[in-house]
């Protein structure tokens, strides 16, 4: 491998086109004959204290919390663009292969950032004042990560949660609904819903954000839209229009609120309505 190469996002034996693994197993490994043993990259082991620190070559001072903290700081400064690991490397004061021995592939590198990015879930416990205020709590707790990292909206999703700080959201949010009647399948589809969400509204506000550079998200665009559409064309946009909501630039925490309300009252007519079981 050259010293400048970079593996694919997936990393070696990543997953191909639509989920597929190598030779045709489908993501989680599965062979012709069922299920097969998820492929662990050995920089997640790392990251869980579970493989060998590499001890013999150059540079032995370097650690993967360097290399991982030398990567954010490069995405945070220069964007996320910005990130090789030839980059990487030479912001440490080494060279490009001298990573590989902690790091197999940019992709887990990048996984590894994201991890670290997103923190510990909130301290206590996690159901405190009911799975509401605890997965209220989740919910604002992986947004606020994400507004200190806004890099970390465009690392693609490759693989389930395998970092540390990553496990302990996940479990931190099941945790949250422990005391519920959903199935084991259907708490995790929940936790899987909040966080396609709240990704979501983040890349959503952080894009307005940036386009408006500090001014005004809607400026004026109900009266181009109303431009577009006429007097005589789509009528409920043009009552929409007419109310002055479109022209209204809301709090993004207000429609964060909204949105979160309304799929945590859904999972609470699930919750209640004694259908959970079933789905």
């Amino acid at each position: 491998m050259r010293e400048d190469a970079e593996a694919p996002p997936g990393g070696p034996g990543g997953a191909g086109p639509d989920g597929a693994g190598p030779d045709g197993a489908g993501p989680d490994g599965a062979g012709p004959d069922g299920p097969g043993p998820f492929a662990l990259p050995a920089s997640i082991e790392l990251a869980w204290g579970l493989g060998e620190r590499p001890r013999r070559g150059p540079k032995p001072g370097l650690t993967l919390e360097r290399i991982v903290a030398a990567g954010i700081k490069v995405a945070m400064t220069d964007g996320l663009g910005s990130v090789s690991m030839g980059r990487v490397a030479a912001e440490l004061g080494g060279s490009t292969m001298s990573l590989y021995r902690y790091v197999a592939a940019k992709g887990d590198l990048l996984i590894l950032m994201v991890d670290t990015a997103l923190g510990r879930p909130p301290a206590g416990d996690p159901a405190a004042g009911g799975w509401r205020a605890g997965l209220t709590r989740w919910s604002v707790g992986v947004r606020a990560a994400y507004r200190r990292h806004p890099w970390a909206l465009r690392v693609p999703i490759t693989t389930p949660p395998l970092g540390p700080n990553n496990v302990a959201w996940l479990d931190n949010a099941l945790q949250c609904l422990d005391g519920t009647p959903l199935a084991e399948q259907q708490k995790l589809s929940a936790v899987l819903l909040l966080s396609g969400f709240v990704r979501n509204d983040a890349i959503l506000t952080t894009d307005l954000a940036a386009s408006a550079a500090g001014g005004q998200v809607m400026p004026g665009y109900g009266a181009a839209v109303s431009r577009l559409i006429g007097d005589q064309a789509f009528p409920a946009l043009r009552r929409a229009i007419a109310s002055g909501s479109l022209d209204d630039d809301d709090d993004i925490d207000a429609e964060f609120d909204f949105g979160l309300a309304r799929i945590l009252d859904g999972l609470d007519v699930l919750i209640t309505s004694g259908g959970a079981a079933g789905g």
